[in-house]
């Protein structure tokens, strides 16, 4: 949905940023502002300032800042849509969705209220069995036998569920209520033999859940939306899950997520366990960024959930056959992740640990060099096409060629793909130009510098989106005609991220991408019927919206400073990023229809259009682009905290943090 950016203003004008902050963290007044631990990066002195007069963040350790938008969708998880709409409840607005047909519009309301309300049923049971716990020595000392505080205990909200049937009956003044089926916390049905006897009266309606120590299972909001419990004895099934239910699906939500936040920005990458004890007991003993599957095998959207907080994912399996088979299933769903700047492991211990009993026997030193030690993702993918093969035969050696091939297919564009095609090509002994003919006959034939792989593609082989034509037949061409010469000469206050620091591209920087317009925001300039060379802006954005997919290739850097650039394309990435999440890939068509109304439609028609039939863009000069964007944005950076390095500890110190990684990185460039 395309939310008018007149309603985003009034959003930000009317929300706190430091009551949406302060919920997250600890803020001190500080003059003017207030301060506080960033929530990005791990420091132990205050360099976060909260400004309630401009409602602004900036970390002036690690240059984080933003609205309270921005804040809700890097901190929280949420999605651009999800943290409009939230800031939109709590402050009584209502989103437009004119665009909705009222039957819709009515259903989507419906929805949005069952939600809250099986929340807020959850909620109230998740505080029960709290205060059940509190009561239950039996409950606590299970606890205290796996190690685990109170501390730790309150803040994933540890609870239990007691022996009986109706035990909600008391917390829950109707316990026939339709909601308490519905939340999954109440099961209706006819007697059985586990049920008979003296309680046969009562089986046709009881509790899901007891005799039970309980997790509950939030979303990235912090509500709660299901349970796990795990028995005190021997009954079975040792644990037990809430039910599918409209606010819980195990296909889309990782137990810890919500408690592990601000962990994975300090650890720098997620740990994904098989179970909520893993989870719990590995905070407990200082590895708080790890999360857990709810007793389903990971899934894309589980992988695409985490890459929204962290560019690095550790996933840990037992070293048994079970494991490896478990492992295998993450590495199918990981594979079209795996872009250059991210990072997949797998971590296999030792037949007879968990993570917590590895960690208690080797310590947390010892447990840290291990997941050091994790299997890349390229090499356990070599592993697994090479399981059941003699690589002694030739025979052996086709048939993993065979199994490597639709793993290797599942890879996105990017260096990492060349490099495990050439290490294929060496296990089975075969060129690798010789096995990518065989793999794809067509390929060699000519040179694509972009293209996709069939799993990546809304449809079949030979995908590509509809473009709008150049010539003025077609109602887009029609809009776009009629555009401004010049609209990026001004930044509109009213789009959303307009207040995001600018980084104009000095005059003499585009020796490698052609001549740019005077603007980065302008539309193409035509001199005597020709087109002058696009921006790098344009490059990027016409990349993005003819392949939005790519947006999933690029690392949390390159999207924040994407979406920071000044309108229309700063807005129009929100977009598009907003897209994604809410709809997944689309064709150009199907996000066409989606621009329709958004205050920088018409430009980016408009773009689409400059681009002649037949030309694909180029994945290299994109990564290019990026590169001299970030150096822009370094440069620019260094030059505000050089301002104030003379009266500002902290903006001294990052100056040299950058001054140092510059140096780095000069160093690590420079030919052997």
């Amino acid at each position: 949905m395309a939310i008018p950016s007149s309603f985003i203003q009034e959003l930000l004008a009317r929300a706190d940023i430091v009551d949406i902050v302060g919920r997250h963290v600890q803020l001190k007044k500080g003059g003017a502002n207030f301060m506080g631990l960033c929530p990005f990066h791990g420091e132990k002195s205050p360099s976060f300032s909260v400004s309630p007069s401009k409602q602004f963040y900036h970390c002036f350790g690690c240059g984080v800042s933003g609205d309270a938008i921005k804040f809700l969708t890097e901190h929280a998880g949420m999605t651009f849509i999800e943290a409009v709409k939230d800031l939109a409840q709590q402050y009584g607005l209502q989103v437009p969705d004119d665009d909705v047909s009222p039957q819709d519009r009515a259903k989507a309301a419906q929805a949005r209220e069952q939600q809250a309300t099986l929340t807020s049923v959850l909620e109230k049971a998740a505080t029960a069995y709290i205060k059940q716990l509190r009561g239950s020595e039996r409950a606590i000392e299970y606890f205290k036998g796996r190690g685990l505080s109170g501390k730790i205990a309150k803040t994933f909200g540890l609870g239990y569920a007691p022996q009986g049937w109706r035990n909600l009956a008391s917390v829950f003044p109707d316990y026939n209520d339709a909601l308490l089926v519905e939340s999954g916390l109440v099961i209706t049905g006819e007697a059985d033999d586990d049920t008979a006897g003296a309680g046969a009266a009562e089986a046709k309606r009881y509790d899901r859940f007891r005799d039970r120590v309980m997790f509950p299972i939030r979303n990235v909001k912090g509500d709660c939306i299901g349970f796990g419990g795990r028995v005190l004895g021997d009954d079975k099934p040792k644990y037990l899950n809430s039910p599918e239910t409209p606010v819980f699906s195990k296909g889309r939500e990782l137990y810890g997520l919500f408690e592990a936040r601000t962990a994975l920005r300090e650890h720098g990458y997620a740990l994904v366990t098989e179970g909520y004890m893993d989870v719990v007991a590995l905070a407990q003993l200082g590895f708080a960024n790890a999360v857990a599957t709810l007793g389903t095998a990971c899934t894309a959207e589980h992988v695409q959930k985490l890459f929204r907080f962290t560019d690095s994912v550790v996933f840990s399996f037992d070293g048994d056959s079970a494991g490896r088979r478990a492992a295998r299933k993450a590495l199918d769903v990981a594979l079209p992740f795996a872009s250059d700047v991210r990072t997949v492991k797998f971590l296999f211990l030792p037949a007879e640990h968990d993570p917590d009993s590895y960690i208690r026997e080797h310590g947390k030193d010892g447990f840290a060099a291990y997941v050091s030690k994790a299997v890349p993702l390229s090499r356990f993918l070599l592993e697994a096409a090479a399981e059941g093969c003699d690589l002694d035969t030739a025979e052996g050696r086709a048939h993993m060629a065979s199994n490597a091939r639709p793993l290797w297919s599942l890879l996105p564009d990017g260096a990492l793909k060349p490099q495990l095609l050439a290490e294929i090509a060496d296990r089975v002994l075969i060129d690798s130009r010789e096995l990518l003919q065989l793999w794809q006959p067509a390929a060699l034939g000519h040179k694509n510098s972009y293209k996709k792989n069939s799993s990546s593609r809304p449809s079949g082989k030979g995908y590509r989106p509809e473009l709008p034509p150049i010539s003025g037949q077609s109602r887009d061409s029609a809009e776009f005609a009629a555009y401004p010469v010049h609209p990026g000469d001004q930044r509109e206050e009213s789009d959303y991220a307009s207040s995001e620091p600018h980084f104009p591209p000095p005059a003499d920087s585009a020796r490698s991408f052609g001549r740019l317009s005077a603007s980065a925001g302008r539309a193409p300039r035509r001199v005597a019927g020709r087109i002058l060379p696009a921006s790098r802006e344009d490059r990027v954005l016409r990349l993005l919206l003819i392949e939005p997919q790519s947006w999933d290739r690029l690392g949390t850097d390159e999207h924040q400073l994407l979406l920071a650039l000044p309108a229309p394309h700063g807005p129009l990435l929100v977009w598009l990023e907003s897209q994604l999440h809410e709809h997944g890939q689309q064709p150009w068509a199907a996000l066409r229809e989606g621009l329709r109304g958004h205050a920088h439609e018409h430009y980016a028609v408009a773009q689409l259009a400059q681009i002649p039939e037949g030309v694909q863009p180029d994945w290299d000069e994109m990564r290019a682009i990026l590169r001299q964007l970030l150096d822009l944005k370094l440069a620019q950076e260094k030059a505000e905290l050089a301002a104030r390095a003379a009266t500002d500890p902290a903006a001294l110190q990052r100056l040299r943090e950058l001054i140092e990684q510059s140096r780095i990185q000069k160093t690590a460039e420079k030919p052997a």
